[in-house]
């Protein structure tokens, strides 16, 4: 029995030591990422996606043909710009008015509330609503 408790006290305090023991080998981080950091890589991927998807449709297509710029040096530009560049050119594309007859929208809308402010008497702008 001697012999037994001989052999295992050294393997029971060294199995302690090892359990108290904080764990050196551990997977560190090359390097720390923030928050913000990760959100805006998502986001310049997001928006790089929207642009190349906007870039995938023919009629895109077809009007940079008639413009005479071919597809193949659009797709090279567009994948060497820089994240400022693609973040730049998404705020353009949130900015663009959604159909090419803006102005002709505003003109009419001014048109019918003047025309509706005519006939409820508010305003004297159009002589053919009397």
């Amino acid at each position: 029995m001697k012999k037994l408790f001989k052999f295992l006290n050294p393997l029971l305090v060294l199995s302690l030591l090892m359990g108290t023991m904080p764990v050196m080998v551990q997977a560190q981080p090359s390097q720390l990422v923030s928050t913000q950091s990760a959100l805006d890589a998502v986001q310049i991927s997001a928006e790089r996606t929207r642009i190349n998807d906007l870039l995938a449709r023919n009629d895109v297509q077809e009007q940079l043909v008639s413009y005479g710029v071919e597809m193949s040096e659009v797709e090279a530009r567009v994948a060497a710009m820089t994240d400022q560049e693609v973040l730049q050119m998404a705020d353009q594309l949130d900015n663009m008015p959604a159909g090419a007859n803006a102005v002709i929208g505003a003109l009419l809308t001014v048109f019918i509330v003047l025309l509706i402010t005519d006939l409820l008497g508010l305003t004297n702008v159009f002589p053919f609503t009397r």
